[in-house]
């Protein structure tokens, strides 16, 4: 029988004689180099300690094969979609139409104005109001978005992060319009601000008073509401960005080591808030990658956390929401887009992930139409009810490459553990650049490749022929609705009871200005009484300044 040795000697010679993928790129996105064969030499589960201590059974720690003993065979993923456009009733409508075509949870997305905490009639919102995402101004905006959905019944997850607070306070607001209690409310709100310095660019404010008002809602929602995630700490736009795997894991793991950190110092115990914390991943085109990404995750979450002193099993899990690549959808031939949607949803899956949301195919060229969205939805259900593939509890688990990936990216994540502690930690990283610098040097080397050729984009520099389908129709968001939410959001000042609102906004700089009160309650008492979202981020940004960033270099 012939050696591992003696197999890849016999790969060489023939590959060789075969120059049809000669000077092909064999590495991963991230850059890594991609050997032509696996073997148990290179996978660190070799014996039943070793099996133990890395891998051991779904649902038994270090979860590296699932936060769950059962996964998919006992319930499957959260069907997710992501979902806001123009204004709250033309959300509504397309809340409803996914709830009707089989979604299993809902999706906020925001738009530019309300991402940045100014209102629709600000001077700065002119133009981008609804645009790429729903207008929210207030707790009436929020109860109509939520116009017929019985809050009590539905989870709800809202991507915002620089005024989080205030559209969890609207949602609260909201809930309490349809008689809902805050303990009977399930989601998560984003409110991931760590990652806004390496990546997005939306805060209001700096680091440290933002973790301020983050520690404010732990305490705020352990006793409120008990059920609401209250970070989801996010990968997502670090890989779009244009991180590596393993800076996304890295960079997206010490944000959240640092939520858990901060909570501690804020006089909370470990776990009263670390099991409400939940997690946001990218998944990309490198299928085995993005898999091996998410199993490093959970165990080296579940190994960080046990070390910080968790008593209860739910603080060292990793549950986690994943969204396909939007970077790697292509304006050229987006029809492709539905294969390359279908392959990384498969990967999450395969991954372990508790919830998921498709890219639509026409997401290069504008928000999605109904029927992309439909197509989107669709390719979940097929990988669930179709493939086979949820009938079994992580079914790569002992592959040899899948294994040995996973172990080569939780090496690398704590290389950038120990980098971020030389750099003096989390929030002189971000000061200093750090984070911004390492993203940007791995896009330029990703964008590097794409155009020398090296890596082929099909559609783009591969494949791309002379023949182009016509584009397909895109989403239109009528201009005449800013005017229309900029009467909305005035008509909400005009009606409110006025004295009522200066009284909640003095007391929300009070809290802001004082340790002993609690930011996250003023708020609520805010969006109960009609106050604006940019009311009140007008209130932190006076308190506490606007946040200037420096460039990366």
């Amino acid at each position: 029988m012939s050696t591992f040795d003696d197999a890849l000697k016999a790969y060489q010679k023939a590959y060789a004689k075969t120059p049809e993928r000669q000077g092909e790129l064999f590495k991963t996105i991230s850059g890594d180099d991609v050997k032509p064969l696996y073997t148990p030499a290179d996978a660190h589960a070799n014996t039943a300690a070793d099996y133990q201590k890395n891998l051991g059974l779904p649902g038994e720690f270090p979860y590296t094969r699932g936060v769950h003993s059962t996964m998919y065979r006992g319930r499957l993923w959260t069907m997710r979609q992501f979902a806001g456009f123009g204004t709250a009733k033309q959300t509504n409508e397309r809340f409803k139409y996914l709830l009707e075509h089989g979604q299993t949870g809902l999706s906020v997305a925001f738009d530019f104005p309300t991402l940045m905490g100014y209102d629709s009639d600000h001077t700065r919102s002119r133009g981008e109001v609804g645009r790429c995402g729903v207008a929210i101004d207030s707790v009436d905006d929020m109860s109509a978005l939520f116009d017929g959905i019985p809050l009590g019944q539905v989870s709800t997850s809202m991507t915002i992060n620089g005024p989080a607070a205030m559209l969890f306070a609207f949602y609260i607001a909201a809930a309490e319009r349809q008689k809902v209690a805050g303990k009977d409310l399930r989601g998560t709100i984003q409110n991931d601000i760590l990652k806004e310095y390496h990546a997005q660019n939306s805060w209001l404010v700096g680091p440290e008073p933002s973790m301020r008002v983050i520690t404010d809602i732990f305490k705020y929602a352990r006793e409120h509401v008990p059920q609401w995630n209250t970070v989801s700490i996010s990968g997502y736009h670090i890989r779009e960005a244009g991180s590596t795997a393993a800076q996304e894991l890295a960079f997206t793991l010490a944000d959240g080591l640092c939520y858990l950190d901060e909570g501690v110092k804020a006089g909370l115990e470990l776990d009263e808030f670390a099991p409400r914390l939940s997690f946001f991943f990218d998944v990309h085109m490198d299928f085995f990658e993005e898999i091996a990404k998410f199993r490093a995750a959970r165990r080296i979450w579940a190994r960080e956390v046990r070390k910080r002193g968790a008593k209860d099993p739910r603080s060292l899990l990793l549950r986690t929401h994943a969204q396909t690549a939007g970077v790697s959808l292509t304006a050229q031939q987006p029809e492709n887009n539905i294969v390359r949607t279908a392959f990384e949803a498969l990967a999450a899956v395969l991954g372990g992930t508790q919830s998921l949301h498709t890219n639509s195919f026409d997401e290069a060229l504008a928000l999605p139409t109904e029927k992309a969205v439909q197509i989107a939805l669709r390719t979940q259900q097929v990988i669930a009810h179709e493939t086979g593939v949820p009938h079994v509890i992580d079914p790569l688990g002992g592959s040899y490459f899948v294994e040995a990936l996973t172990d080569r990216l939780e090496a690398q994540c704590y290389e950038y553990f120990k980098e971020i502690e030389r750099q003096g930690g989390m929030f002189a990283a971000i000061d200093s650049g750090f984070f911004r610098r390492e993203i940007a040097r791995s896009s330029f080397l990703f964008q590097k490749e794409i155009e020398s050729n090296k890596r082929r984009i099909v559609g783009v520099n591969a494949f791309n022929g002379e023949h182009h389908a016509d584009e397909p129709p895109i989403l239109y968001v009528d201009p005449k609705l800013e005017e229309e939410q900029k009467k909305r959001v005035q008509k909400t000042r005009a009606e409110r009871d006025a004295l009522k609102a200066e009284a909640a906004l003095r007391k929300l700089e009070d809290a802001c200005r004082s340790r002993a009160q609690n930011v996250m309650a003023a708020l609520v008492d805010c969006a109960r009484v009609r106050v604006t979202q940019g009311e009140m981020c007008d209130v932190c940004r006076k308190v506490w300044g606007e946040y200037r960033k420096l460039a990366a270099v």
